[in-house]
């Protein structure tokens, strides 16, 4: 799977994910209940799957990098390894309106700030790097609002 794939593959996820939450949310007046993705935590899942789609780029990107002998992104690698794999849980969770969210909420919000500040370092100059600090940026952001 190529970096483009990857990032299609995520952005359809993404989406689909919005989806759901759409229709868990508008369906027909005598449909009154929630699914899975609806509910209190749609942004914070739709949030994670961005950033979750995001970091895929990135972390391809350093691959790549470090591949060509960079390695001053071996710790960018390694915090949106650690930020993907908090963030894939964030947003199962939070899609399943888990009672787990606000523990997981919490590490997921320091995941996505350690990310972040990391891939701030090289966003000028890596556009993977800036797309992920900015959707660890929102991610971070819904993640503070129900963390406990």
């Amino acid at each position: 799977m190529d970096r483009r794939e990857m990032m299609q593959s995520g952005v359809v996820y993404a989406l689909a994910t919005a989806g759901a939450s759409a229709i868990a949310q508008t369906g027909p007046a005598e449909h009154n209940h929630h699914h899975g993705a609806g509910g209190a935590n749609a942004s914070l899942a739709g949030a994670a799957a961005a950033c979750t789609s995001a970091g895929q780029g990135c972390l391809a990107h350093c691959v790549m990098l470090l591949g060509q002998g960079d390695k001053a992104m071996a710790d960018c690698a390694t915090k949106v390894s650690q930020m993907l794999a908090t963030c894939e849980a964030m947003m199962k969770l939070a899609a399943s309106n888990s009672k787990y969210v606000p523990k997981m909420a919490a590490i997921a919000l320091a995941a996505c700030n350690e990310c972040g500040a990391e891939c701030s370092k090289h966003a000028a100059k890596h556009q993977a790097c800036k797309d992920c600090a900015e959707a660890c940026a929102m991610c971070g952001a819904e993640c503070k609002k129900v963390s406990a």
